[in-house]
């Protein structure tokens, strides 16, 4: 028997607007309706505002949380400045540097001119930091220091934490308000912002980061994802859609700005959107939409980045042209039987790979860009295509944070139910996504339903439908990479909390078991949401009350006393060698001229990179200190942590990726491949702290504690 599903849904009284009978609705007297709907309105209105303040006070909150656990972690107000400066470690450095520098100079044009053409990021040769790095954050953030009369209230160093800590709750609202979006209720966004701070430890490490960049982008990307889910709502007004679409470029062009890796990230959005565009899950013309905010808003930013080779050459702008491109190509793919449609389908997954791939190797070729080509070989090594010797490959498939991510991840979620409930969730949302997927191949007005299956109709709004793509493809992400699960935790929170509070799903659970009613699947849905909080809050709200009592001070005497020795006893012209991570904070704490940092992305840093960490290696005296000063160099720091390093396994140490790469024999008992050889050279690091005379020559010890050894390397030819 064919029964349409609005047939059925209204003879069951399965919509919440349905449940009482028709002429009881119409036999209303007008004055009751109008009374109804000013009720409702006003309900409605008092609903939002108690939700919109609840936002903002939980993202206030959470600002301040994360900034007191920060003052509380480091004692940050009474440390001295070389102190607080060498708390950004590593890259974080780098990047606060300019932002020092920008404010320290002159003026702001001679701020930008240096930033332009710098001399010091990398010795003897000149760089467009505003080309090179996503630092237009900084450069914002210091002229607005500039130009507000706050310099006597607030010192430089405090404008920059507080406004990334303000971040934190435009974080916290969007991932509420999306949250709220999808459910229609504002329970929904409290749940979602107390998970995301009760799991702190695996939504955000800003408050010990706190320059990174995915600190500043990632508040930008739950503002779009808020935005596109808005967008993806239906009947919205034109008025409505264009502001939204306003909102979307601008947090896509924010996110952009503010983070290397924007592009590999928007490129996971973009096949989610393809995935859901090839089942018909979402209007066509809003994918369309978004496609294109992705490219001019990825365009955009490279005009600012000065034609940014690694933007020009990104797969995003490759694969999304390729889908424009194959659309064009095939018409008509949304036509036909369920066999006919798979078969078009097929073909056209297959004709935009193809065309990504050409379009992006020929831009590559004509451009000569190998900007990226460490993250693919990476990629290629880490997912078994094959062992490399690559120092850069093995440099990144060697840290913690690019390995899978740990078991531990998931019990430490389970703890606040937030993973539970979010598997729960996925299982059910997967199930519906399948059926709707199918139906809508296979054509609706084609199936036939049984009468279970109509009880259970399967419906999967397009808002939801994106989320839950999205939700999928960044746990993929994060499971791969532990460094990227940032982006997959902090949407869980929503993911769930918008499952627990969804009528929907409540009510196809209900219905498969016969025990639906509306008001059964309201009170079902509000009670378990506020035992879920009240739960989170008696269990949690005590460890959180302890971890802001709970106080220490920075201490790192060895690296202020390097820092304070170069200070003192070096020229300000002085070029510095070293590991890449040090010498982020010896160019901020100093000003001194590096050799090389830790922002990877480009060939010819990653190449000399290399060639500096020969210090570490087995190599001649004659040869390490004719490649030091190639680069200009005038000093060398060696530390004893890398030198002698315990962290990593054999294989893993730096030491060893360096003789792997140099083809020699790795230190200790263990395994060698075959083609191996000893060294003819003692290890450099440790064999200068001897003083023979074939080291003395070139170099000459001039600072050491226990930490670090400095050299001067001699003038001489």
């Amino acid at each position: 028997m064919m029964t349409t599903i609005r047939q059925r849904r209204v003879g069951k009284g399965t919509e919440a607007a349905e449940d009482q009978p028709a002429e009881e609705k119409n036999g209303k007297p007008d004055g009751k309706i109008m009374s109804d709907h000013t009720g409702g309105k006003l309900w409605n209105i008092l609903s939002v505002t108690v939700g919109g303040i609840v936002a903002i006070s939980l993202g206030l909150l959470t600002s301040v949380y994360v900034a007191t656990l920060h003052e509380n972690d480091l004692w940050f107000s009474n440390i001295k400045e070389v102190e607080r400066e060498i708390s950004f470690r590593t890259e974080c450095g780098l990047y606060y540097s300019y932002y020092k520098e920008m404010i320290q100079a002159a003026s702001i044009q001679q701020g930008l001119h240096g930033l332009v053409y710098d001399n010091k990021t990398e010795s003897v040769r000149t760089i467009n930091i505003l080309e090179r790095m996503n630092v237009y954050q900084e450069v914002f953030l210091s002229i607005l220091y500039r130009i507000l009369p706050i310099k006597q209230y607030l010192e430089p160093v405090y404008f920059y934490i507080y406004t990334l800590f303000g971040l934190q709750a435009v974080y916290v609202i969007a991932l509420y308000v999306t949250s709220w979006l999808l459910s229609g209720t504002w329970l929904s966004g409290l749940l979602a912002a107390c998970w995301y701070i009760t799991n702190r430890i695996d939504t955000t490490r800003v408050e010990f980061t706190i320059p990174l960049r995915e600190n500043w982008a990632l508040p930008f990307f739950a503002v779009q994802i808020a935005a596109i889910t808005y967008l993806l709502r239906t009947h919205l007004q034109p008025v409505q859609e264009r502001l939204t679409l306003m909102a979307v470029f601008i947090a896509t062009f924010l996110f952009s700005l503010t983070w290397q890796f924007n592009q590999f990230m928007m490129l996971i959005q973009a096949l989610a959107l393809f995935i859901l565009d090839c089942f018909d899950m979402l209007p066509t013309a809003k994918v369309t939409w978004l496609y294109i905010i992705q490219i001019s808003g990825l365009l955009l930013v490279c005009v600012l980045q000065f034609f940014n080779s690694m933007i020009l050459g990104s797969l995003l702008l490759s694969f999304n042209a390729s889908v424009l491109i194959a659309r064009t190509i095939q018409k008509n793919l949304k036509k036909g039987s369920l066999l006919n449609r798979l078969g078009k389908l097929i073909l056209h997954v297959l004709l935009v790979l193809c065309l990504t791939l050409l379009i992006n190797k020929f831009i590559k070729k004509i451009l000569n860009l190998e900007s990226d080509e460490h993250i693919f070989k990476f990629l290629k090594a880490k997912f078994g295509f094959g062992a490399t010797r690559d120092f850069d490959a093995n440099l990144y498939l060697c840290e913690e944070a690019f390995g899978l991510l740990p078991l531990n991840t998931f019990s430490r979620l389970s703890d606040t139910l937030l993973f539970c409930i979010y598997i729960f969730v996925l299982f059910l949302m997967t199930v519906a996504a399948v059926i709707v997927a199918f139906r809508n191949l296979s054509g609706s007005n084609q199936v036939q339903f049984t009468e279970k299956m109509e009880e259970c109709t399967v419906t999967l709004k397009p808002d939801a439908a994106y989320n839950l793509i999205h939700t999928v493809l960044f746990g993929c992400l994060a499971l791969s990479t532990m460094r990227m699960k940032y982006l997959w935790t902090s949407h869980m929170c929503v993911f769930a909390s918008f499952g627990l509070c969804s009528t929907e799903i409540w009510k196809l659970i209900l219905k498969c078991i016969h025990l639906y009613t509306s008001q059964r699947t309201h009170v079902i849905k509000y009670s378990v949401t506020i035992i879920t909080l009240l739960y989170i809050s008696y269990k949690f709200w005590p460890g959180i009350m302890d971890e802001l009592s709970e106080l220490r001070e920075f201490y790192d005497p060895d690296t202020v006393e390097l820092m304070n020795w170069i200070k003192s006893n070096t020229p300000n012209t002085a070029v510095f060698a070293g590991s890449m991570q040090l010498l982020a904070g010896v160019k901020l704490c100093t000003g001194r001229t590096l050799t090389n940092h830790p922002h990877y992305e480009d060939k010819n840093l990653r190449e000399r990179t290399k060639q500096i960490y020969q210090i570490y290696a087995k190599r001649a005296p004659e040869d390490v200190y004719r490649i030091l000063r190639s680069f200009g160099t005038d000093y060398v720091i060696l530390e004893d942590s890398i030198c002698y390093e315990r962290r990593h396994s054999r294989g893993c140490r730096l030491r060893d990726l360096l003789d792997i790469a140099n083809g020699h024999i790795m230190d200790g008992l263990g395994e060698n491949e075959p083609d191996l050889k000893p060294s003819l050279y003692p290890r450099f690091c440790e064999e200068i702290k001897k003083n023979l005379p074939s080291y003395t020559t070139h170099f000459t010890r001039v600072f050491q504690n226990k930490t670090f050894h400095v050299y001067r390397l001699a003038k001489h030819k």
